[in-house]
């Protein structure tokens, strides 16, 4: 006979089969967009749908009396891209398709607005992407990168982590290739499997030298792609491709930037920390409005980390310190996922203040699986019975 754990473990499983059959059999039939679609996301509290929410926002009183455009997150990338190239004369754009206006439309329009010898593809090759970046970098100009999947990246993985992150140190500081900006699109996008939805930030977080920014929205895809191309170091810009058209929000349309390694208390609460990045504030955000209702008075913060690498301890120690619980959710997988340096930097600094372990909610430590994507990434289900394992400790 099953023991009871087992018993849980597989009505949970029948219940998340029961729950992915249902929303397959309530989609149009048609399929979906390369870039997949997002359910939830046009109604999320964190979506900055009107221009006064969206000028209200204490990090854009600098454009308070901009105008706003409602733009989806791949117009809004393209929007900032205009701007870089508009203000700096040493900015160029290349990658795979780019000067075509790339997989996901990112750059479409920018080659006949601004020239091909400014938005220009590259041939099938990423480190030769990278080291081409590195080179204009190292000789002053501004070069912004794409790599067309985050999965593609890791042929140029040596040149990232020893070259671009190491040339200002090994130098002296006399060169630099500080101007070098490398987006790529990740993530779960709903049908990608083993290559086309890979969340590789942590293997990045690893290196001195680098900074890691992950918008979670249109507004904040355009501050933080102009910041990142601004910043005198190399950045990469991780863009969730499944919010490429689902996020929508009014952007100003003028010229602004965020903070690079900032976090963002997105919702209030006392009882409970919840953090993470991208894609994944929505489920958490659907995750947190369930357990609110299952357990009532339950009131959950929500932190969106934003930046990775610098990641905002300050932040997150001051949540935790407040409500004595942390959950921590990203798709990446398990072993090695960012979610454990945020745990021990967050048990070391706020041991005494903890009511429970620290929790995370991964990617499974497999490779990313096609039809069985749903159980894989960590969704509404998996993060809600997670907070209240932590709620009920």
């Amino acid at each position: 006979m099953l023991s009871s754990a087992s018993r849980n473990a597989v009505f949970r499983f029948r219940s998340s089969v029961s729950l992915v059959k249902r929303t397959l059999a309530s989609s149009s039939g048609s399929p979906p967009p390369a870039e997949g679609f997002m359910q939830g996301v046009a109604t999320s509290k964190f979506i900055m749908a009107t221009k006064e929410q969206a000028l209200a926002h204490p990090e854009l009183a600098a454009v308070k009396n901009s105008e706003t455009q409602k733009m989806n997150y791949f117009t809004a990338v393209n929007d900032a891209l205009a701007t870089a190239l508009a203000t700096d004369d040493k900015a160029v754009i290349f990658g795979e398709d780019v000067g075509f206006g790339g997989v996901f439309r990112c750059t479409i329009g920018l080659a006949e607005k601004f020239g091909k010898e400014r938005v220009f593809n590259m041939p099938l090759t990423e480190q030769g992407i990278i080291g081409f970046g590195i080179g204009m970098a190292a000789v002053g100009h501004t070069p912004i990168a794409e790599i067309q999947f985050a999965d593609y990246v890791f042929p140029a993985f040596d040149q990232i982590v020893n070259e671009a992150a190491k040339y200002r140190y090994r130098s002296g500081n006399e060169f630099n290739v500080g101007g070098l900006t490398i987006r790529m699109p990740c993530n779960a996008v709903g049908h990608g499997a083993l290559y086309h939805s890979q969340s590789p930030e942590a293997y990045f977080a690893h290196t001195p030298g680098l900074k890691i920014v992950y918008p979670r929205s249109p507004i904040q895809a355009k501050g933080f792609l102009l910041a990142a191309i601004r910043d005198p170091n190399p950045v990469l810009v991780m863009e969730p491709k499944i919010l490429y058209r689902s996020a929508v929000e009014q952007v100003p349309v003028d010229d602004f930037v965020l903070p690079l390694g900032k976090a963002e208390v997105v919702k209030e609460g006392k009882d409970l920390t919840v953090v993470g990045w991208g894609a994944q504030l929505y489920v958490l955000e659907h995750a947190v409005q369930e357990a609110e209702k299952r357990m009532p008075g339950l009131s959950i913060e929500v932190i969106d980390l934003r930046s990775i690498l610098p990641w905002d301890r300050e932040t997150v120690e001051k949540s935790v310190n407040k409500t004595g619980r942390l959950l921590i959710a990203h798709e990446a997988p398990h072993t090695g996922g960012f979610g454990g340096e945020i745990a021990a930097a967050i048990q070391e600094r706020c041991f005494l203040r903890l009511e429970a372990p620290i929790a995370r909610v991964c990617g499974w430590d497999t490779p990313f699986p096609l039809v069985y994507e749903k159980f894989y990434v960590p969704g509404m289900i998996r993060c809600l019975d997670e907070i209240e394992r932590v709620m009920n400790y």
